[in-house]
Protein backbone atom coordinates (compact mmCIF):
# COMPACT_ATOMS: atom_id res chain seq x y z
CA UNK A 1 0.00 0.00 0.00
CA UNK A 2 3.09 2.44 0.99
CA UNK A 3 4.49 1.60 -2.68
CA UNK A 4 1.01 2.67 -4.42
CA UNK A 5 0.11 5.56 -2.44
CA UNK A 6 3.88 7.02 -3.43
CA UNK A 7 2.88 6.53 -6.98
CA UNK A 8 -0.13 7.81 -7.02
CA UNK A 9 1.65 10.97 -5.11
CA UNK A 10 4.11 10.78 -8.13
CA UNK A 11 1.12 11.05 -10.75
CA UNK A 12 -0.73 14.00 -8.96
CA UNK A 13 3.20 15.43 -8.93
CA UNK A 14 3.14 14.58 -12.62
CA UNK A 15 0.03 16.23 -13.30
CA UNK A 16 0.41 19.94 -11.42
CA UNK A 17 4.07 20.05 -12.99
CA UNK A 18 2.34 19.65 -16.62
CA UNK A 19 -0.15 22.01 -15.93
CA UNK A 20 1.81 24.80 -14.13
CA UNK A 21 3.85 24.57 -17.56
CA UNK A 22 0.77 24.35 -19.56
CA UNK A 23 -0.09 28.02 -17.73
CA UNK A 24 3.74 28.95 -19.24
CA UNK A 25 2.36 29.06 -22.73
CA UNK A 26 0.78 31.73 -24.66
CA UNK A 27 -2.64 30.83 -26.64
CA UNK A 28 -3.49 32.30 -30.22
CA UNK A 29 -6.49 34.24 -30.11
CA UNK A 30 -6.74 35.18 -33.35
CA UNK A 31 -5.97 38.15 -35.82
CA UNK A 32 -2.47 38.40 -34.43
CA UNK A 33 -3.42 39.00 -31.14
CA UNK A 34 -2.09 36.25 -27.93
CA UNK A 35 -3.46 35.51 -24.88
CA UNK A 36 -1.90 34.12 -21.35
CA UNK A 37 -2.76 32.91 -18.32
CA UNK A 38 -0.19 31.97 -15.89
CA UNK A 39 -1.92 31.72 -13.06
CA UNK A 40 -0.69 34.43 -11.53
CA UNK A 41 -0.61 36.97 -14.10
CA UNK A 42 -3.45 37.21 -17.51
CA UNK A 43 -3.47 39.49 -20.01
CA UNK A 44 -2.94 39.67 -23.75
CA UNK A 45 -0.14 40.21 -26.37
CA UNK A 46 0.01 41.90 -29.91
CA UNK A 47 -3.33 43.06 -28.93
CA UNK A 48 -5.38 44.14 -32.53
CA UNK A 49 -2.42 42.95 -33.73
CA UNK A 50 -0.16 45.77 -33.01
CA UNK A 51 3.35 45.30 -31.34
CA UNK A 52 2.32 47.10 -28.21
CA UNK A 53 3.68 44.47 -25.95
CA UNK A 54 1.94 42.95 -22.61
CA UNK A 55 -2.14 44.98 -22.61
CA UNK A 56 -4.72 44.44 -20.13
CA UNK A 57 -2.55 42.69 -17.71
CA UNK A 58 -3.96 41.59 -14.26
CA UNK A 59 -2.52 40.42 -10.95
CA UNK A 60 -4.59 37.41 -10.40
CA UNK A 61 -4.22 37.20 -6.66
CA UNK A 62 -4.55 40.61 -5.92
CA UNK A 63 -6.68 41.91 -8.79
CA UNK A 64 -4.59 44.75 -9.32
CA UNK A 65 -4.39 46.41 -13.12
CA UNK A 66 -0.13 46.29 -14.45
CA UNK A 67 -0.48 47.92 -17.66
CA UNK A 68 -2.09 51.31 -19.49
CA UNK A 69 -0.98 53.06 -22.74
CA UNK A 70 1.07 51.38 -24.96
CA UNK A 71 2.08 48.25 -22.87
CA UNK A 72 4.59 46.79 -20.95
CA UNK A 73 8.11 45.92 -22.76
CA UNK A 74 6.96 47.70 -26.37
CA UNK A 75 9.32 48.65 -28.72
CA UNK A 76 9.52 52.28 -28.82
CA UNK A 77 12.07 54.65 -30.56
CA UNK A 78 14.78 52.99 -32.55
CA UNK A 79 17.49 55.19 -33.35
CA UNK A 80 21.12 55.23 -35.57
CA UNK A 81 23.17 58.07 -34.95
CA UNK A 82 21.41 61.76 -36.35
CA UNK A 83 18.52 59.28 -37.66
CA UNK A 84 14.88 58.46 -36.07
CA UNK A 85 12.68 55.29 -37.73
CA UNK A 86 9.67 56.76 -37.57
CA UNK A 87 7.90 57.83 -34.41
CA UNK A 88 8.37 54.07 -32.75
CA UNK A 89 8.59 50.41 -33.32
CA UNK A 90 4.69 49.81 -32.69
CA UNK A 91 3.61 51.85 -35.33
CA UNK A 92 5.49 49.85 -38.17
CA UNK A 93 3.70 46.18 -39.66
CA UNK A 94 4.23 43.23 -38.01
CA UNK A 95 3.52 39.81 -37.26
CA UNK A 96 3.26 37.46 -34.86
CA UNK A 97 3.60 33.82 -34.79
CA UNK A 98 3.05 31.42 -31.45
CA UNK A 99 6.19 29.06 -31.20
CA UNK A 100 6.06 25.29 -30.61
CA UNK A 101 7.15 25.65 -27.07
CA UNK A 102 4.34 28.66 -26.50
CA UNK A 103 6.22 31.74 -26.77
CA UNK A 104 5.54 34.26 -28.97
CA UNK A 105 7.63 36.21 -31.84
CA UNK A 106 6.63 39.10 -33.21
CA UNK A 107 8.28 40.41 -36.24
CA UNK A 108 9.09 43.66 -38.35
CA UNK A 109 10.70 43.57 -41.48
CA UNK A 110 13.16 45.49 -42.73
CA UNK A 111 11.70 48.52 -45.62
CA UNK A 112 13.64 51.06 -48.01
CA UNK A 113 12.95 53.73 -44.66
CA UNK A 114 14.05 51.38 -42.14
CA UNK A 115 17.47 49.06 -42.91
CA UNK A 116 17.24 46.41 -40.34
CA UNK A 117 15.07 43.55 -39.51
CA UNK A 118 13.50 43.12 -35.97
CA UNK A 119 12.09 40.27 -34.29
CA UNK A 120 11.07 40.13 -30.69
CA UNK A 121 10.78 36.64 -28.69
CA UNK A 122 8.39 36.45 -25.64
CA UNK A 123 8.36 33.81 -23.52
CA UNK A 124 7.37 33.02 -19.85
CA UNK A 125 9.64 31.75 -17.31
CA UNK A 126 7.84 31.38 -13.93
CA UNK A 127 4.20 32.29 -13.50
CA UNK A 128 5.41 35.84 -12.76
CA UNK A 129 8.49 36.30 -14.56
CA UNK A 130 8.78 37.28 -18.38
CA UNK A 131 11.89 36.80 -20.39
CA UNK A 132 12.13 39.03 -23.73
CA UNK A 133 15.13 38.80 -26.24
CA UNK A 134 15.39 41.49 -28.71
CA UNK A 135 17.17 40.42 -32.17
CA UNK A 136 18.13 42.98 -34.69
CA UNK A 137 19.82 41.94 -38.20
CA UNK A 138 20.54 45.02 -40.12
CA UNK A 139 20.52 45.02 -43.89
CA UNK A 140 23.44 48.46 -43.90
CA UNK A 141 25.61 49.74 -41.42
CA UNK A 142 23.70 51.29 -38.40
CA UNK A 143 26.06 53.59 -36.00
CA UNK A 144 25.38 54.27 -32.65
CA UNK A 145 21.97 51.61 -33.22
CA UNK A 146 19.30 52.20 -30.14
CA UNK A 147 16.19 50.21 -29.42
CA UNK A 148 14.43 51.89 -26.71
CA UNK A 149 12.12 49.50 -24.76
CA UNK A 150 9.13 50.76 -22.76
CA UNK A 151 7.14 49.64 -19.78
CA UNK A 152 4.05 51.91 -18.99
CA UNK A 153 2.31 50.55 -15.56
CA UNK A 154 -1.12 51.47 -14.25
CA UNK A 155 -1.51 54.95 -11.98
CA UNK A 156 -1.22 52.40 -9.19
CA UNK A 157 2.77 52.16 -9.77
CA UNK A 158 3.50 55.26 -8.17
CA UNK A 159 6.88 54.49 -6.47
CA UNK A 160 9.86 54.10 -8.78
CA UNK A 161 13.76 53.81 -8.08
CA UNK A 162 16.57 52.71 -10.14
CA UNK A 163 19.32 51.03 -8.97
CA UNK A 164 22.63 53.20 -9.15
CA UNK A 165 25.87 53.77 -8.33
CA UNK A 166 26.83 56.87 -5.40
CA UNK A 167 27.76 60.21 -6.80
CA UNK A 168 29.28 61.22 -3.79
CA UNK A 169 31.34 57.76 -2.70
CA UNK A 170 32.24 55.68 -5.72
CA UNK A 171 33.26 52.67 -3.00
CA UNK A 172 29.53 52.56 -2.03
CA UNK A 173 27.67 49.90 -2.58
CA UNK A 174 25.35 50.64 -5.45
CA UNK A 175 21.40 51.02 -4.19
CA UNK A 176 17.89 51.82 -5.32
CA UNK A 177 17.25 55.30 -5.93
CA UNK A 178 13.74 57.24 -5.82
CA UNK A 179 13.17 58.94 -8.98
CA UNK A 180 11.90 62.10 -7.10
CA UNK A 181 10.57 65.08 -8.31
CA UNK A 182 13.79 66.79 -7.27
CA UNK A 183 16.48 65.25 -9.52
CA UNK A 184 14.35 66.16 -12.55
CA UNK A 185 11.33 65.88 -14.65
CA UNK A 186 13.09 62.88 -17.05
CA UNK A 187 15.95 60.94 -16.16
CA UNK A 188 18.25 58.49 -17.47
CA UNK A 189 21.21 56.68 -16.23
CA UNK A 190 24.17 55.71 -18.12
CA UNK A 191 26.16 52.31 -18.06
CA UNK A 192 29.14 55.04 -17.92
CA UNK A 193 30.11 58.27 -18.51
CA UNK A 194 31.53 56.81 -22.12
CA UNK A 195 27.69 56.57 -23.01
CA UNK A 196 26.78 60.23 -22.11
CA UNK A 197 28.15 61.53 -25.50
CA UNK A 198 25.85 58.91 -27.11
CA UNK A 199 22.75 59.72 -25.13
CA UNK A 200 23.37 63.53 -26.31
CA UNK A 201 24.26 63.13 -29.60
CA UNK A 202 20.90 65.35 -30.74
CA UNK A 203 18.85 62.05 -30.85
CA UNK A 204 16.56 63.32 -28.22
CA UNK A 205 16.27 66.32 -29.64
CA UNK A 206 14.22 64.93 -33.32
CA UNK A 207 11.00 66.19 -33.41
CA UNK A 208 8.21 65.13 -32.39
CA UNK A 209 8.28 64.92 -28.49
CA UNK A 210 11.71 65.50 -28.15
CA UNK A 211 13.34 64.80 -24.36
CA UNK A 212 15.92 66.81 -22.41
CA UNK A 213 17.25 64.15 -20.06
CA UNK A 214 19.08 64.61 -16.40
CA UNK A 215 21.47 62.74 -16.64
CA UNK A 216 21.82 60.80 -12.96
CA UNK A 217 25.05 58.75 -11.47
CA UNK A 218 25.71 55.34 -13.47
CA UNK A 219 23.90 52.63 -12.86
CA UNK A 220 25.27 49.81 -10.93
CA UNK A 221 22.95 47.12 -12.75
CA UNK A 222 20.36 47.67 -15.38
CA UNK A 223 17.73 47.00 -12.66
CA UNK A 224 14.96 49.16 -12.08
CA UNK A 225 11.55 48.71 -9.81
CA UNK A 226 7.78 50.41 -9.67
CA UNK A 227 5.82 49.61 -6.79
CA UNK A 228 2.05 49.77 -6.34
CA UNK A 229 2.02 50.64 -2.50
CA UNK A 230 -2.14 49.68 -2.10
CA UNK A 231 -1.59 46.23 -3.59
CA UNK A 232 2.13 45.87 -2.28
CA UNK A 233 3.16 45.00 -5.81
CA UNK A 234 6.49 45.20 -7.22
CA UNK A 235 7.49 45.04 -10.85
CA UNK A 236 11.34 44.76 -11.35
CA UNK A 237 13.03 45.09 -14.97
CA UNK A 238 16.49 44.49 -15.60
CA UNK A 239 18.47 43.59 -19.09
CA UNK A 240 21.67 42.35 -19.51
CA UNK A 241 24.92 44.82 -18.92
CA UNK A 242 26.08 44.02 -22.06
CA UNK A 243 23.05 44.85 -23.82
CA UNK A 244 21.95 48.03 -21.63
CA UNK A 245 23.52 51.04 -21.89
CA UNK A 246 20.76 53.52 -19.96
CA UNK A 247 17.46 53.26 -17.88
CA UNK A 248 15.63 55.83 -17.86
CA UNK A 249 11.93 56.90 -16.57
CA UNK A 250 10.26 60.02 -15.80
CA UNK A 251 10.10 61.22 -11.99
CA UNK A 252 8.22 58.61 -10.30
CA UNK A 253 4.66 60.42 -9.98
CA UNK A 254 5.04 61.77 -13.91
CA UNK A 255 1.73 60.55 -15.55
CA UNK A 256 3.09 58.04 -17.81
CA UNK A 257 4.44 55.70 -14.94
CA UNK A 258 6.99 54.35 -17.14
CA UNK A 259 10.38 52.52 -17.45
CA UNK A 260 12.64 52.18 -20.23
CA UNK A 261 15.78 50.55 -21.44
CA UNK A 262 18.31 51.90 -23.51
CA UNK A 263 19.11 48.85 -25.43
CA UNK A 264 22.07 48.15 -27.72
CA UNK A 265 24.07 51.63 -27.91
CA UNK A 266 27.08 50.52 -30.71
CA UNK A 267 27.87 50.29 -34.19
CA UNK A 268 26.47 47.67 -36.13
CA UNK A 269 27.59 46.11 -39.22
CA UNK A 270 25.54 45.01 -42.36
CA UNK A 271 24.24 41.68 -42.05
CA UNK A 272 25.08 41.31 -38.12
CA UNK A 273 23.19 39.86 -36.09
CA UNK A 274 22.78 40.99 -32.31
CA UNK A 275 19.70 40.85 -29.62
CA UNK A 276 19.38 42.00 -26.24
CA UNK A 277 17.79 40.10 -23.08
CA UNK A 278 15.38 41.86 -20.44
CA UNK A 279 13.58 40.28 -17.62
CA UNK A 280 10.15 41.26 -16.08
CA UNK A 281 9.01 40.24 -12.66
CA UNK A 282 6.07 40.84 -10.68
CA UNK A 283 5.91 40.28 -7.36
CA UNK A 284 3.82 40.70 -3.92
CA UNK A 285 6.22 42.10 -1.64
CA UNK A 286 9.25 41.70 -3.04
CA UNK A 287 12.09 44.12 -1.09
CA UNK A 288 15.19 45.79 -2.42
CA UNK A 289 17.45 42.60 -1.76
CA UNK A 290 14.90 40.24 -3.52
CA UNK A 291 15.14 42.33 -6.42
CA UNK A 292 19.19 42.05 -6.54
CA UNK A 293 18.77 38.01 -5.95
CA UNK A 294 16.01 37.89 -8.72
CA UNK A 295 18.61 40.07 -11.06
CA UNK A 296 21.72 37.28 -10.26
CA UNK A 297 19.24 34.38 -11.16
CA UNK A 298 18.36 36.28 -14.22
CA UNK A 299 22.15 36.54 -15.14
CA UNK A 300 22.47 33.04 -14.45
CA UNK A 301 20.21 32.02 -16.73
CA UNK A 302 20.45 34.42 -19.67
CA UNK A 303 24.22 33.35 -20.65
CA UNK A 304 26.02 36.42 -19.48
CA UNK A 305 28.51 36.89 -16.33
CA UNK A 306 28.35 40.16 -15.47
CA UNK A 307 31.84 42.15 -14.46
CA UNK A 308 32.41 43.38 -11.04
CA UNK A 309 31.46 46.58 -11.83
CA UNK A 310 27.92 45.33 -13.05
CA UNK A 311 27.55 42.66 -9.54
CA UNK A 312 24.52 43.86 -7.38
CA UNK A 313 26.64 44.63 -4.05
CA UNK A 314 24.78 45.12 -1.06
Amino acid sequence: MGWLFLAGGNDAWTSESEDANRRLRFSAAGQGEFTFNTGVLRGQLHAGGKSLGLSQVIHIPTGQVLDQSNGLFSHYRVFSKGRRYGNGAWDWPSSAVLLPEGAVEARWESAPDRPFAMRAVYRWSAADTLDLTTIVLPTQALPAFEVFLALYFHSAFTNCSLFLESAKTPDAPAQFVPAARALGDWLMAPRNSSMVPLIQDGRWKLEPNPVSWVILPAFGAPLAMRRAPVSNLAAVSMARPEDCFALATPHEAEGHFSLYHSLFGRDLKAGERIEARSRLVIAEGLSAADAEQRYRIFLETAGTRPDSSMEPRR
